[in-house]
């Protein structure tokens, strides 16, 4: 395991080892962009990458383990680790106390519920509080939003940013938007997005994934596609685990709860991937009137319990 104070190697620091360059190139493009992406890929995965044979493989797990050794860690050490962790609020204070502060760096957050419940607006909101200064509930950095179903809005991020007192356009310049039109598309994006992280140190706080699901459930719809569904989904999630690990930023996934058995398995108790995948569950629903509900469904640091908030032109706010 190594430490959050250690910096983040570039794939190209595997020359030192005596890698050569043309086969740091080919981890590249296949979206191994830093040296603690090697480590956390298993030679299984590495052998799938074209032109790098099991000797050469063993040889780049090698280099990697030497750059980076993942070791353990006493107890007091994980605890330093954790005071490192920041908490990006959700607009709502209610909301945050039930997430603990907010939402965390360092592993995923997932919110689920029907049309209207305030996903997408959550989403939106943290677009902009994920730029605020940390003493404010920010994380100080810019942000990466994946969109699968062309919800993304500027002129919400404008009006939540006057909120917060945020330069409308400042704060646009600081999300980078990408429309997904398929589940490859999708992957293809987030191996982007750990290249680009790569090359920024530090200045991505927050990826967000609105939604995660919905292409998968357009592109294998059939009962007999389920298990490459499940397959393709477990190879995604996996991939944004170890991006939130390796890049120290939050990962923040919405889903749609939907009437078909299938398209919702996820929840009924089939298809649990994305739940396993998710450190942070939280369940959306409707309340009385214009108030919003949520329930805290999974969480490794707080109780279950559940908080209200409403959506505003300003974003999520306390109801």
């Amino acid at each position: 395991m190594s430490t959050d104070d250690s910096p983040i190697l570039d794939v190209d620091a595997l020359q030192q080892q005596g890698i050569s360059a043309q086969d740091i190139a080919k981890l590249r493009t296949a979206g191994y962009a830093t040296v603690l992406g090697v480590v956390q890929a298993t030679r299984k995965c590495l052998t799938k990458v074209k032109g790098l044979s099991e000797i050469k493989v063993d040889k780049i797990k090698t280099a990697a383990n030497t750059l980076c050794p993942q070791t353990f860690l006493t107890g007091a050490e994980c605890a330093l680790r954790r005071e490192k962790v920041i908490f990006i609020s959700t607009g709502s204070a209610s909301l945050d106390a039930l997430l603990g502060g907010g939402v965390q760096t360092g592993s995923i957050t997932e919110v689920y519920g029907e049309f209207r419940t305030g996903k997408t607006q959550l989403s939106h909101t943290l677009c902009v509080t994920s730029q605020l200064p940390v003493d404010m509930g920010g994380g100080e950095g810019k942000v990466a939003f994946i969109d699968t179903e062309g919800t993304f809005r500027p002129d919400r991020v404008k009006s939540i940013a006057e909120r917060f007192g945020v330069d409308p356009q400042a704060a646009l310049e600081n999300v980078v938007v990408a429309r997904a039109h398929n589940s490859e598309h999708q992957m293809e994006l987030i191996t982007a997005l750990a290249a680009k992280f790569a090359e920024e140190q530090g200045a991505y706080r927050l990826l967000i994934v609105d939604s995660i699901l919905a292409l998968f459930r357009i592109d294998y719809a059939g009962r007999g596609e389920l298990s490459d569904r499940q397959q393709k989904l477990n190879q995604m999630l996996s991939r944004l685990t170890r991006i939130s690990e390796e890049f120290q930023c939050a990962i923040f996934l919405t889903n749609q709860v939907q009437s078909s058995p299938d398209a919702s398995a996820m929840f009924a108790g089939g298809d649990k991937k994305p739940a396993h995948a998710s450190a942070t569950r939280v369940y959306l629903r409707k309340g009385r009137g214009e108030e919003r509900v949520a329930k805290l469904a999974d969480s490794p640091d707080m109780p279950e319990g559940e908080a209200t908030y409403k959506i505003t032109v300003g974003g999520i706010m306390d109801a």
